[in-house]
């Protein structure tokens, strides 16, 4: 079905150009810029390369204490940068984003871009992986740099939007965000996919804490029922109830549109303050707008 349910060659389809290979994050930008840019990302450089004799200037604590007792020299340790630098994505696939008024499902637009965010990084020739939040859980997939793993991953998107999928205890925003922010090493990218229905007090301290060691950009999918219901729009089901819009009261028709507001200012909060990079797409959007980062204006000088 199309715009509900995607397919493997669907997602396929959505690997971009080489021109937009890897990422690297390049001056103030709303959200993390890919290409083929030096990547300012550095690792920890903890990676030992050789020794060397010891010159003027050098960190006196690299000093080769073992080959220097053997050679009678002072010599040095080098390390070569750490370039393992890990793609991690979380994808919510969960009931509330099995959901879509325009062109498509919630759940089907962010397949679309995970599986693009999982093929410039691995053109990029970084380890993509990461975790899907499902209605019956969470399906965890290991980061590998394989073309195979990336197919991997895009089937089980794939899975995840069929409308057929068994349901069961659903695994909360929060839980997802501790079990992302305990996969990601210090210097990973990571990519949150959700309409981030569930941020409550708990998930928004999980994104401050994967945050604090992690580069994080937030992609936030909606729907534009997600921000008001119209009162005399027809009927809305989640396949096995159909409520009647013109039923429901004002008043909890305003409070609903409050709540969303709510959210959004929260986490547009979150992302400024722990500076991580926030995007919006509707269901009605190409996701091909992520791969253009809009930088942002600096401020006037006060």
């Amino acid at each position: 079905m199309e715009g509900i349910e995607a397919t493997l060659a669907e997602l396929v389809r959505t690997r971009p150009s080489r021109a937009a290979t890897g990422f690297a994050p390049s001056g103030r930008v709303s959200t993390h810029q890919w290409g083929a840019n030096r990547s300012v990302f550095l690792g920890r450089g903890m990676e030992f390369a050789e020794s060397r004799a010891y010159a003027p200037g050098d960190d006196v604590r690299s000093i080769d204490w073992r080959v220097t007792a053997r050679t009678g020299e002072t010599h040095t340790k080098l390390y070569q940068e750490e370039r393992e630098r890990p793609v991690l994505l979380m994808v919510d696939m969960r009931a509330m984003m099995q959901f879509g008024t325009r062109v498509q499902f919630k759940a089907h637009l962010a397949a679309k871009v995970a599986a693009m965010l999982s093929w410039v990084g691995h053109d990029g020739g970084d380890r993509v992986g990461g975790l899907i939040l499902t209605r019956a859980g969470v399906r965890d997939h290991r980061a590998e740099r394989t073309r195979r793993s990336v197919l991997r991953f895009l089937e089980a998107f794939c899975e995840e939007t069929r409308l057929d999928r068994d349901a069961g205890s659903e695994t909360s925003l929060a839980q997802g965000l501790r079990r992302l922010r305990h996969i990601c090493r210090p210097g990973s990218l990571a990519f949150v996919i959700s309409d981030f229905s569930g941020l409550d007090d708990i998930a928004a301290q999980e994104l401050r804490r994967l945050a604090s060691h992690t580069h994080v950009t937030l992609i936030e999918v909606t729907d534009p029922l997600d921000a008001m219901l119209p009162p005399h729009a027809g009927r809305i089901s989640d396949g096995g109830v159909a409520v009647a819009l013109d039923r429901v009261p004002r008043r909890q028709l305003a409070d609903y549109a409050a709540r969303f507001a709510d959210r959004q200012a929260r986490l547009d909060a979150l992302a400024r303050q722990h500076g991580m990079a926030l995007h919006r797409l509707t269901t009605s959007d190409d996701p091909a707008r992520i791969l253009h980062p809009v930088r942002q204006k600096k401020r006037p000088a006060a």
